[in-house]
């Protein structure tokens, strides 16, 4: 079959999606035909191309389109709009004249999965949305947009495509009760998580080189407690720093790697505390220094968006055998996954003296953090990236199969 993936972002982009849209693309081109179509590359790319109607290419048997949006840097709001609107107005045209088999829509931009409704309904071919974070609920929830009636009208566009899809792919339990509540039938809500890929060689935590750079991002902190990733809308960045003023004196440091929305937020907050430290990403591959250097890493979802993001990169700590704090509310997929397995601990995402107690009790049991290092790596195994790529294969295959004999519901 020929199946159509609509995503702004493909590499060269490097967000998380794009990451996730080759690997789903080329385990689909093991087998059928498949193309995408995305943008100029815009987010963070290490290769920029220059403007063009159309461009294409093959990439592992992937055919890769992608149409002259604009490309602007992500950081400025309004421009990153630009990149969304310019996508949107040429991928839908390109989409239509493709005529695949199936469509398959991500979240980039917010109403990709819309379009791709649109497409799929105007094309009578059926639609499979993976919904890698849940809008408009993530836009309002992490206050990039206000609440109105435009808002409201969003949200009825986009319960309409949830509906329409034959598939609902999402990332974890508690966003499959999202879509739940929006009152879509439960067999056609499949959970497949981003999951675990298999764990790289083992650095030698003797080599003078490898110590070097884990002690650069410890930075001097005896006790590290540690966040790599984006410092976007979602987390509860408000209750570390909390936390981190509660232990300031117990030889614990926060770390924060990475860029997002909410850095300069944490640089001006934690700029007179001396246990909090901000570096900015290493390159990749130092992932498993990054991963050395934290004695706890923290994985963090502001209460009210469970559901709405799901934090994949719990998946990479516990492949790397790291213990986890979990700062994200008791019913989250990521404290089910880390509580239920012994790999961690979870605390409330309101409340700093709860992160701060969880951070004493871990600091406080060298064995015990052992343990719960190695129930993270079991704990990969059960999650394999390889396995969930398989399963997203055959929900693929499965809705196709439903349309052709008659049976895919509307």
């Amino acid at each position: 079959m020929h199946i159509l993936l609509l995503n702004e972002y493909y590499p060269p982009d490097t967000s998380a999606t794009a990451k996730m849209a080759v690997q789903v693309a080329e385990t689909l081109a093991q087998r059928h035909k498949v193309t995408v179509i995305a943008g100029r590359p815009s987010y963070d790319p290490d290769e920029f191309y220059p403007f063009k109607i159309l461009r294409r290419d093959t990439r592992n048997n992937v055919i890769v389109e992608r149409v002259g949006s604009t490309a602007y840097p992500r950081h400025v709001m309004r421009r990153r709009v630009a990149n969304y609107l310019s996508y949107l107005a040429l991928a839908v045209p390109r989409a239509l004249a493709i005529r695949p088999d199936v469509i398959l829509a991500m979240t980039d931009p917010p109403i990709a999965g819309i379009a791709g409704a649109f497409v799929a309904r105007l094309a009578r071919r059926p639609f499979v949305y993976n919904i890698r974070d849940m809008y408009p609920d993530m836009a309002v929830g992490g206050d990039i947009v206000s609440p109105g009636v435009w808002v409201e009208r969003w949200e009825k566009i986009h319960r309409d495509a949830l509906k329409q899809a034959a598939r609902v792919i999402v990332l974890g339990d508690d966003m499959r009760d999202r879509v739940l509540s929006n009152c879509v039938s439960a067999e056609r809500v499949v959970v497949v998580r981003d999951g675990a890929l298999r764990p790289g060689s083992v650095l030698n935590s003797g080599d003078p080189d490898v110590q070097k750079i884990v002690q650069e991002i410890r930075c001097g902190f005896p006790f590290v407690v540690l966040h790599a990733g984006n410092l976007g809308f979602y987390g509860a960045w408000g209750t570390l720093l909390k936390a981190a003023e509660i232990v300031r004196n117990e030889n614990a440091g926060l770390v924060f790697i990475g860029d997002g929305a909410n850095r300069a937020m944490l640089e001006t907050s934690a700029a007179n505390s001396p246990n909090v430290a901000l570096l900015p990403f290493r390159p990749f591959e130092q992932l498993p220094h990054v991963m050395m250097a934290g004695d706890v890493h923290v994985v963090t979802v502001r209460r009210g968006l469970e559901g709405v993001v799901v934090p994949s990169k719990l998946y990479s700590i516990l492949a790397a055998g790291r213990p986890v704090l979990v700062v994200a509310a008791v019913g989250s997929d990521a404290a089910r996954i880390v509580t239920e397995s012994g790999c961690g601990l979870a605390a409330d995402p309101n409340d700093p003296a709860a992160v701060a107690a969880a951070i004493r009790e871990l600091r406080s049991d060298p064995v015990r953090l052992g343990e719960m290092g190695r129930r993270a790596r079991e704990t990969a195994g059960k999650y394999a990236r390889v396995n969930e790529l398989q399963r997203f294969f055959g929900i693929m295959e499965e809705a196709v199969s439903e349309r052709n004999g008659g049976t895919a519901r509307s």
